[in-house]
């Protein structure tokens, strides 16, 4: 993605996936490398209202537009299992719902698979490559509808 509006294609593209209503994405990058702009564009895309805060001090920030329920975890910080637990975690990721997760791989151990992982790299250019991996069948169901609309 070489632009903001790029991104905002992308991420609009994305949320017209009916499977997106009940997946788990993981978004793995450097710092900078454009995960929370990328949720922001896409809690636009599907109706989110008002401030859009990062979640890396609450670890999760939850959003709700009619019929969706979304959680966005930032996991940069997490650094204790018990936390998992206490916070309810782990009854979130077996609600329905969308979910999407910055820095994974903080909880690695106690997150389930991804359905959809988004791996944003900085390039020379200050574009961002992304590669996208799908890991379930509703990641596969969000590829393929992804290639129906964009360049991916």
């Amino acid at each position: 993605m070489h632009s903001e509006a790029e991104t905002q294609q992308f991420a609009a593209a994305l949320a017209a996936q009916p499977a997106l209503r009940h997946a788990f994405i993981e978004l793995q990058g450097n710092l900078g490398a454009g995960k929370t702009t990328f949720v922001r564009h896409l809690l636009r895309a599907l109706g989110v209202a008002g401030r859009i805060k990062s979640p890396t001090y609450a670890v999760v920030e939850p959003h709700e537009v009619p019929g969706l329920a979304i959680w966005h975890f930032d996991f940069y910080r997490f650094s204790d299992p018990r936390e998992w637990e206490d916070a309810g975690f782990r009854d979130i990721f077996a609600s329905p719902g969308l979910k999407l997760a910055e820095w994974p791989e903080k909880a690695a151990a106690l997150l389930p698979p991804a359905d959809l992982v988004i791996q944003l790299e900085v390039q020379s250019d200050e574009a961002r490559r992304v590669t996208l991996t799908a890991q379930t069948a509703t990641g596969a169901a969000l590829l393929n509808g992804l290639k129906k609309e964009v360049q991916v």
